[in-house]
């Protein structure tokens, strides 16, 4: 069980929208879902480059209230930080929490 008080992160939910991009592929972006509590927890860090830019990526543990339309194409976002959603497991066996893996790409 939780203290309701860890849930003490407000983010935003957003789903991906993929629009045709007139070539045969698709554009995505992200519309807002809706924005719910969360506890986010950094878990580690890893210098990298990526497209000849050096950064890093930091992976979080995010504990929120379960949701049965979440899934790895939605991402997390708090003001300009985006979490990528890389794995969702059910914390403690009661279906009410969920426990995200997340990646945040830093440069």
């Amino acid at each position: 069980m939780i203290d309701p008080g860890e849930l003490n992160r407000r983010l935003v939910l957003e789903a991906p929208v993929e629009t045709p991009d007139g070539a045969g592929g698709v554009a995505r972006s992200y519309t807002a879902v809706t924005t719910l509590w969360a506890a986010v927890r950094p878990a580690g860090a890893a210098g990298n480059i990526v497209a000849a830019a050096s950064g890093a990526t930091v992976t979080h543990r995010i504990l929120i209230r379960a949701r049965s339309e979440l899934t790895t194409r939605h991402r997390l976002r708090d003001g300009t930080r985006i979490f990528r959603i890389v794995a969702l497991r059910e914390r403690d066996g009661t279906r009410r929490l969920t426990e995200i893996a997340a990646e945040e790409r830093i440069d």
